[in-house]
């Protein structure tokens, strides 16, 4: 995955997406689901990192990661062929330095376990600004469900993972996300829940009508 000449401001939420070269699924099973997660949870650190005996302890997952992150991950969702995360940035050059990580290890994982050569993602990854709170709600749940927005079904849909699962339940030990960010913002995670689901019966929706106008212009 290509460094990108973008500029990221601190404490600023982005939209942070891509997927597989030429369409391409990047998750073919659930070890490279696992392993894609514990890359994010790795590489998200401001220490410098890429050892051989840290590569081993993260095969083994006997790593965690260091309180001193790169990015706060809001949301993620993760599908066999893209991935969608909200991301803040922390410090100078997070964003770009965890993707950088991020795509430059999990491409080496997965060649070598695939054997293949060559990119594995679609040039550089792209970013948005969300740069209004409402905005930044309605982004969250289309990161949340953004599986239901493409309806995978069957065993496709068994390779997905999202972080809706850690924003609905509260008794999780661990959790990926800063998602106090967006529930600080509700009653409780039922309000969420519901918040959510609206949102994305109008995403939903929305997406229909482009679909049934562009039939009708064809």
């Amino acid at each position: 995955m290509p460094t990108r000449k973008a500029t990221f401001a601190n404490n600023e939420f982005y939209h942070i997406f891509n997927r597989g070269v030429d369409k391409r699924n990047i998750i073919l099973d659930s070890a490279d689901s696992d392993r894609f997660f514990k890359s994010v949870l790795f590489f998200n650190s401001k220490k410098p990192i890429g050892s051989i005996y840290e590569l081993g302890q993260l095969e083994r997952g006997g790593l965690t990661a260091t309180p001193e992150k790169l990015v706060n991950i809001v949301a993620y969702c993760l599908n066999p062929n893209h991935f969608h995360f909200i991301l803040e940035q922390l410090i100078d050059g997070g964003i770009s330095e965890f993707m950088k990580r991020l795509g430059g290890g999990y491409t080496w994982y997965f060649n070598n376990r695939h054997k293949r050569n060559g990119s594995l993602f679609q040039g550089s990854f792209k970013s948005i600004l969300a740069d209004k709170n409402e905005y930044l709600l309605h982004l969250s749940a289309y990161v949340n469900l953004n599986n239901r927005i493409h309806q995978r079904g069957g065993l496709t849909a068994t390779l997905v993972r999202s972080s809706w699962d850690e924003y609905l339940n509260n008794k999780k030990s661990f959790s990926l996300c800063a998602k106090d960010i967006i529930l600080s913002q509700f009653k409780n995670s039922e309000e969420y829940r519901s918040f959510a689901e609206s949102s994305l019966e109008e995403i939903l929706r929305r997406r229909e009508e482009e679909e049934i106008s562009k039939m009708i212009l064809e």
